[in-house]
């Protein structure tokens, strides 16, 4: 998909997910075996359910058609971006403060280009990240990609 139109995708369905109280986090455009595949991961406070994905599609699944942004089939899929959910702005980064994440970055940071450590906070446009016990500080436009790393524990 041309990034300009997965942008007005982005632009379009946004705002009718945030009026329904969720949040946009990522929008993937995808050739899968059973064909193009546009993807909106959502999340809320207490995190996402079935019913809730449900919920977002058919408003969604409306509207694209209404719109006729893509020319051609594709499968509409909602989802929760898991426990392993992404981290793409810096609102993401001060939200889960705390939390362990994994980082890839695009240019090295001395002679790394992965991390997974601990997110202590952002400060302008720059991540504190602590990483085997010391903080380092890396630049939010390096950052290629940032997943939370949570752990699943089995009571």
């Amino acid at each position: 998909m041309r990034e300009d139109l997965k942008q007005r995708i982005w632009e379009l369905v946004e705002v009718p997910i945030i009026k329904k109280n969720f949040e946009l986090v990522d929008l993937e455009w995808r050739r899968e075996p059973s064909g193009w595949v546009l993807r909106l991961y959502i999340d809320k406070p207490g995190g996402v359910t079935i019913s809730d994905c449900a919920k977002i599609s058919e408003i969604i699944g409306k509207l694209l058609d209404k719109e006729d942004l893509i020319h051609h089939p594709y499968n509409l899929e909602v989802s929760s971006p898991g426990i392993f959910r992404p981290l793409k702005t810096k609102e993401h980064f001060e939200r889960f403060k705390g939390e362990k994440a994994k980082i890839t970055l695009n240019n090295p940071l001395g002679n790394r280009k992965n991390f997974l450590g601990i997110i202590r906070g952002v400060k302008g446009e720059t991540l504190e990240f602590e990483v085997e016990g010391k903080v380092i500080e890396i630049d939010l436009k390096n950052i290629k990609k940032a997943n939370l790393q949570r752990e699943i524990t089995f009571k």
